[in-house]
């Protein structure tokens, strides 16, 4: 999950980019049109974990660790989605002298 929401963050960027905006506002504008999307399967699959977690249900005593641990995990990867990854994305690819010679004007 956490994989493809990152390659969708970063490809929408890269559109953006070759469309003509700023590496920076093309972030700020793939990060304001992929949070919702990221948001909604990050939080589904964490409410359908959520019985398991608490140990609700027959059996569920061996698999809560796991479900504890699959929360835990999609929560922090989806923070690191949305911070992290436009953080690396303008460190690899920068404002190029072009770019910003196009703004000023």
């Amino acid at each position: 999950i956490v994989v493809n929401n990152a390659i969708l963050l970063v490809d929408q960027a890269g559109q953006l980019v070759h469309s003509g905006m700023s590496t920076s506002d093309a972030l700020s504008e793939a990060g304001r049109r992929r949070l919702r999307p990221i948001l909604m399967t990050t939080l589904t699959t964490i409410l359908g974990l959520l019985p398991l977690a608490l140990g609700i249900g027959e059996g569920a005593d061996a698999q809560a660790p796991l479900a504890r641990a699959v929360v835990g995990g999609l929560t922090g990867s989806t923070l690191i989605t949305l911070v992290l990854i436009p953080a690396v994305y303008s460190l690899f690819h920068p404002e190029t002298k072009k770019n910003q010679e196009e703004e000023s004007r």
